[in-house]
């Protein structure tokens, strides 16, 4: 494990408490944050060099959990030393960068996963099964509000740390991949990044996305809506039990046989319900599959292409913004293509 800071504490447990994970070592640049994990975990092997670790041929993978301009450098010496790596999101600062860890990943034969954590829960898992089983129809719109007071960071936008979290669940949920983005935001902080930003993507055809990322919010709200042509999705993350909801609910399109020029429209208004989801919690069900996937050498259902996909949108998304919200087209070309 390298980074014992805002993370790197609950990888670190569930990495100790996980079938499958034999010993555990851990390297962070303060020796009082090394102490504190030591007093956790007496047996834990601590250094403020985290090359003692890539260079131990004992340690097989590694965790990071690091600022997002050390992720590459770290990420790439981990392969090249023959370990398997996960790397908290996102994966990179640039989509170079992402590109570059796949294909050295790739090419070494090691597991690369990215810590879209997210998508681990039961709630977003059984949102994917409700949408590929069809039940919401043809989509029509995501969208999503991700807002609280703080915590405020100086290393990266509230793109980068609040909506890699949408954009990570939208892409795991949705069968298509977006073509375009517009963002606008603006910092309340001068000399910092933004601090609150609206992100619209555009999909081919009718399918629309919205996301709303703030760190100067009153209140905390982690919500996002699913609209289809069948069904709706109504997803609170902060809900005790029934984080996700089905309604029963939207349009229904009549066309007059009378006349080809009026078109009726009816509100179709039905049942609400929330299906039971698994309450494992979703780092563990992550660091699990982590470790599923190296001993069956299988890819992650987050690998590094995940990673690149919601870089890229990352990326543009903050051109878009700089340029006060013009569209800018996503290069849909290359690995995740």
């Amino acid at each position: 494990m390298i980074g014992y800071g805002y993370w790197g504490p609950n990888l670190v447990r569930n990495f100790a408490e996980v079938i499958g994970s034999q010993s555990l070592s851990l390297s962070d640049l303060s020796p009082d944050r090394l102490a504190i994990a030591q007093r956790h975990y007496p047996a834990m092997r601590t250094t403020t060099n985290y090359g003692e670790l890539l260079a131990d041929p004992h340690v097989e993978a590694i965790a990071i959990a690091t600022p997002v301009s050390t992720h590459y450098d770290i990420a790439l010496k981990a392969l090249k030393n023959g370990k398997h790596v996960l790397v908290e999101k996102p994966i990179a600062a640039t989509s170079t960068q992402a590109a570059g860890l796949i294909e050295a990943a790739d090419r070494l034969k090691r597991v690369l996963m990215v810590g879209h954590t997210f998508v681990y829960t039961g709630a977003v898992r059984k949102i994917r099964e409700l949408v590929a089983g069809n039940q919401l129809g043809t989509i029509y719109y995501y969208d999503s509000v991700r807002v609280n007071l703080g915590l405020f960071r100086h290393d990266v936008n509230v793109i980068w740390d609040l909506a890699v979290h949408d954009l990570s669940i939208m892409d795991y949920v949705l069968a298509s991949q977006p073509c375009a983005v517009s963002a606008t935001g603006t910092s309340h902080l001068p000399g910092e990044p933004e601090n609150i930003a609206y992100l619209t993507i555009f999909f081919e055809g009718s399918l629309i996305a919205h996301l709303h990322v703030n760190w100067l919010a009153p209140v905390k709200l982690r919500r996002t809506l699913i609209g289809g042509s069948e069904k709706m999705i109504v997803y609170d993350d902060l809900e005790g039990d029934d984080k996700v909801k089905v309604y029963d609910k939207g349009i229904n399109i009549n066309h007059d046989p009378e006349s080809r020029y009026k078109m009726l429209v009816g509100y179709r208004t039905g049942d609400m319900w929330a299906p039971q989801i698994d309450t494992t919690e979703a780092l563990r069900t992550q660091v699990t599959h982590f470790v599923h996937c190296i001993e069956k050498s299988e890819r992650p259902i987050t690998g590094g292409d995940s990673g690149l996909r919601v870089v890229r949108i990352l990326e543009a998304a903050s051109q878009s913004m700089s340029k006060r919200g013009e569209v800018v087209e996503l290069d849909t070309k290359g690995p995740t293509a």
